[in-house]
């Protein structure tokens, strides 16, 4: 894949870029490695101050970042600009709170004797060089979420950034070196996927993180696991979407429109399985229905577009085979179903509801990366669960309630690092953010996702 930027809206090519030599990438990893001796003696105030510095600078490149990740990957602009300040409260709020995080950690006086010491602590230190193997979805928020902590830990980045994103790529770099980041502390390389086996066997590489495809973590965590380096995955999701009989459907079915079509339906944690208890199942299905038939398609520069393109050609095509199989073997398109009139250029696609999926259809099984909903019908809490478990993914799940007992329920048993209770599925700096089965492990964010990249180092004394 060329590293390029190709307009979604338009299909057109704007920029293409060299991949960095041999050479030249091996500049950056002896940068990296330089720069960790030296960044990783650095104090925490000294870190949270070019953090903060970092997102100053971001919050006021705002309008034109935004464009830029609209220009490459299609989302509306609103949303990119929406992104950027996510960003720039992670980097803060990882500024404010990382000394705390990383604070040394003390057993009780008790079993500090028992162990034999006059003192015993736990003391977080950085691993190294980090590279991060991330993707264009959200190409801001996917970067600033491994990087901000990994840096205030005190560890250097490299970035990989998905190639139809490269000027947002470049422009992370850029922004890290203005706000005063030593050289070799964070870094992009333009290189393709086929550069990332020799990048991660290389020594000086401590660890990898990676955001994309269960074929890309696959990749990246066998060549991690030959060399014994700690990997940190966030692969895919199909997220279930409980709404069960006590729910305020009207909240629910509004609520339920965003989180399938955000970001143009393509995020891992976008709700994208609607399993709906039979006594509300009518009422909630007409008004996801009519919510989603609502939604504008257009122009992702026009400040009035709710759904933009998806961001490859590619991406729409394995789009359309997930939607044709399913109405093929017999579900109804309630709204959407193909491509949207009048749109001779460009990746769209129609906002869509699908209605009897059954576990036949290849969509039951895989995720659609795209503003399609696959709505079941339960008649019990019991099918509900089993429904929502019947996945090889389990990111994130969103549960619509109002009794107490069905959310104890759901929490002891939906397979899924997340359990929303009447919202949608939201990343936050301050909760720890992952999956189980084959939607990665590891966990970003939170006081958990910068332990990720530190070794927790026993340190045990005993009396002079």
């Amino acid at each position: 894949m060329p590293i390029a930027t190709v307009n979604p809206a338009t299909g057109e090519t704007l920029r293409v870029f060299r991949p960095l030599r041999p050479d030249e990438t091996e500049e950056r990893l002896a940068a990296a490695d330089t720069a960790f001796r030296r960044y990783r003696a650095t104090g925490f105030a000294e870190r949270a101050a070019l953090l903060r510095r970092a997102a100053e600078l971001l919050e006021q490149d705002s309008p034109d970042i935004a464009r830029t990740v609209t220009t490459e990957m299609g989302k509306p602009l609103t949303a990119a600009r929406a992104e950027a300040a996510k960003c720039v409260k992670a980097m803060r709020w990882y500024a404010d709170h990382g000394e705390g995080l990383l604070a040394d950690e003390r057993p009780a006086d008790a079993d500090v004797r028992d162990a034999g010491a006059a003192t015993a602590r736990v003391h977080y230190r950085p691993l190294g060089p980090v590279l991060a193997v991330m993707p264009w979805n959200f190409p801001l928020w996917q970067v600033v979420r491994f990087a901000a902590p990994a840096l205030m830990a005190g560890n250097t980045g490299l970035l990989k950034h998905a190639s139809n994103v490269p000027q947002t790529a470049l422009y992370l770099e850029d922004l890290f070196h203005r706000a005063g980041y030593p050289t070799g502390v964070f870094q992009t390389l333009l290189v393709g996927s086929d550069a990332v086996e020799g990048i991660l066997r290389d020594p000086r590489v401590a660890a990898a993180t990676l955001t994309g495809s269960e074929a890309a973590g696959r990749s990246v965590a066998s060549v991690a696991g030959d060399e014994v380096k700690k990997t940190v995955l966030e692969l895919g999701g199909s997220d279930p979407y409980l709404v069960l009989p006590s729910a305020d459907i009207e909240r629910a079915a509004a609520t339920s429109v965003t989180a399938r079509a955000q970001n143009n339906g393509q995020s891992c944690i976008a709700a994208k399985r609607f399993i709906v208890h039979t006594d509300v199942f009518d009422a909630f299905t007409e008004r996801f229905t009519a919510g989603m038939a609502a939604l504008k398609v257009g122009d992702p520069m026009d400040e009035a577009t709710d759904v933009g393109p998806l961001a490859s050609e590619r991406g729409r095509a394995d789009l359309e085979e997930l939607v044709d199989d399913a109405t093929g073997r017999g579900a109804a398109a309630r709204c959407g179903g193909g491509r949207p009139a009048g749109f001779d250029r460009g990746w769209y696609y129609e906002p869509t509801v699908l209605t009897g999926v059954t576990p036949a259809m290849r969509i039951h099984r895989e995720e659609a990366f795209g503003p399609v909903a696959a709505v079941y019908r339960a008649v019990s809490l019991e099918e509900a669960l089993d429904i929502a478990n019947d996945s090889p993914f389990g990111l994130s799940s969103n549960v619509w309630t109002r009794d107490d007992a069905e959310v104890a329920r759901c929490v002891r048993d939906l397979e899924a690092g997340g359990v929303y209770v009447n919202g949608m599925t939201a990343s936050h700096p301050a909760l720890p953010f992952g999956g189980v089965k084959r939607s990665g492990y590891g966990r970003e964010l939170s006081g958990h996702g910068i332990r990720e990249f530190c070794n927790a180092t026993t340190v045990w004394q005993a009396a002079a």
